[in-house]
């Protein structure tokens, strides 16, 4: 394998989920500038209000993601364990789900739920990388689609390091406001499961593992994006695009 994870022969399974979990490690958004920025305390609340404005696109198409994958499954078992990802975040209409539990972030954080909800102030970017990831699971193959999704084995660490940062460094900001990421810590471990040996199992020849390599990546740069987004809009230079948020709107 080269350094931009070219496979030059296939692996064992174990080998490959190796190869994602390295992945992970150089190129999951924990290490982007924006999110160490937030774990230091070194954002403004307007900042905050940003990355909560903007990442409610990404939380909010999620079951639509899903729902994508899940109409391509044939495999009964399979379908049945991803749609508990659906309710998950639509929630099953008394329990709210993680979409609900977003908007009290973003709320808490001083923001209007009604302008949230409408996307109108996301960054341009934020769309087309939300986007991205829609077409994404709809175009490649199904191999790929779920493989994208396994960037959730990295989320409990950088949620375990967000919610504690947040909850020492932001005072206005407290447990309830942060109730979105709780449930993940059990839930993500659950996909990561179905996801993974799904991978592990379809992914036999050096072609298919590239394949799935590849998907991880996009998913990882679909994430580093929206951060790239926020930073350049909000921190440095700050140059924040027409029509979008800016602090002291939707509040």
């Amino acid at each position: 394998m080269t350094p931009d994870f070219r496979l030059d022969r296939t692996l064992s399974a174990d080998e490959l989920e190796a190869v994602l979990r390295q992945v992970g490690h150089e190129r999951y958004h924990i290490r982007h500038p924006f999110h160490r920025l937030m774990v230091e305390g070194a954002l403004t609340r307007g900042q905050m209000q940003a990355w909560a404005l903007n990442r409610y696109c990404y939380q909010a198409v999620i079951p639509r993601k899903d729902a994508i994958v899940l109409s391509r499954i044939e495999d009964r078992p399979l379908r049945l364990a991803w749609r508990e990802r659906i309710l998950d975040h639509d929630g099953d209409g008394s329990t709210p789900g993680g979409i609900e539990r977003w908007m009290r972030l973003a709320t808490g954080l001083g923001l209007d739920a009604d302008t949230v909800a409408s996307q109108r102030l996301a960054l341009p970017a934020t769309r087309f990388s939300v986007g991205a990831y829609l077409t994404l699971v709809e175009k490649r193959t199904l191999l790929e689609a779920i493989a994208s999704s396994l960037t959730e084995m990295f989320s409990p660490q950088v949620i375990g390091e967000r919610v504690s940062a947040i909850l020492q460094k932001y005072p206005y900001v407290d447990e309830d406001t942060l109730g979105y990421f709780k449930p993940r810590l059990t839930q993500a471990p659950r996909d990561v499961d179905v996801a993974l040996a799904f991978v592990r199992e379809h992914a036999r020849t050096v072609e298919t593992q590239q394949l799935v390599v590849d998907a991880l990546i996009a998913k990882c740069e679909i994430l580093w994006t929206m951060l790239d987004a926020l930073h350049f809009s909000y921190v440095e230079p700050g140059l924040v695009p027409p029509g979008a948020f800016r602090p002291g709107d939707g509040a």
